[in-house]
């Protein structure tokens, strides 16, 4: 069920860690991965990415703003990841949305209202900072002060997050991805189409890219 602007504004005052863990749904079981293909295919949202759209490697990762495994594997483990793999042209990094509560979804609405250059320093300090906002009552006035960093008006931020179109299309790459892909939980990660459920240290994700880049 599409969260609605009624639903979020309720509730705002008492948004708080709903699903800071890795939290799971019920989806229908897949008998196998989901194609390349399948998984390339447009949503109603733009691929954000990072590296060269001819890597030889894509790896998608479908995340929660709260999900405190995805924070870790972002501070720990996607710098090495980006630097390594990402800057040199070995690897596409997709990020999509899998909003686990409604302060995650209010986090993905911000980096998505910053602009495409700024997709990625949003969520890099949002993940950074995830405690900060995370866990008092109400994260608005801590996610409004990082909107103003990246140059938004408090006017344009209230805008961003009644944005009921913004709000309906994330909610449905989310739910894409658990009808379709068979996604359940957070950090859930596809590489060159192969699901790997859960956080991955560098050592399992080196372990996993290599034999796609050494062929």
């Amino acid at each position: 069920m599409s969260i609605t602007r009624r639903d979020f504004f309720e509730s705002a005052a008492a948004l708080a860690l709903v699903g800071a863990a890795a939290g799971s749904i019920a989806p229908p079981a897949l008998a196998e991965d989901p194609t390349a293909e399948e998984l390339m295919r447009p949503g109603p949202l733009k691929d954000e990415f990072l590296g060269k759209a001819d890597a030889p490697v894509t790896l998608i990762e479908y995340a929660s703003m709260t999900c405190t495994h995805c924070a870790n594997f972002a501070v720990k483990v996607f710098p090495t990841l980006k630097s390594r793999y990402i800057d040199t042209g070995k690897v596409r990094y997709i990020l999509r949305e899998f909003p686990l509560d409604k302060s995650a979804t209010v986090a993905f609405m911000l980096a998505r209202c910053v602009g495409d250059d700024k997709y990625f320093a949003m969520v890099d300090v949002l993940f950074k900072m995830q405690e900060k906002w995370v866990l008092g009552r109400d994260p608005t006035p801590v996610l409004l002060g990082f909107a103003r960093q990246a140059g938004l008006s408090e006017s344009t931020f209230k805008a961003c997050v009644a944005n009921q179109k913004l709000l309906d299309d994330i909610e449905e790459v989310r739910q894409r991805a658990a009808d379709k892909f068979g996604v359940s939980s957070t950090p859930t990660f596809f590489i060159n189409g192969k699901m790997h459920r859960g956080e991955m240290t560098l050592d399992e994700l080196t372990k996993e890219l290599e034999p796609y880049l050494n062929r």
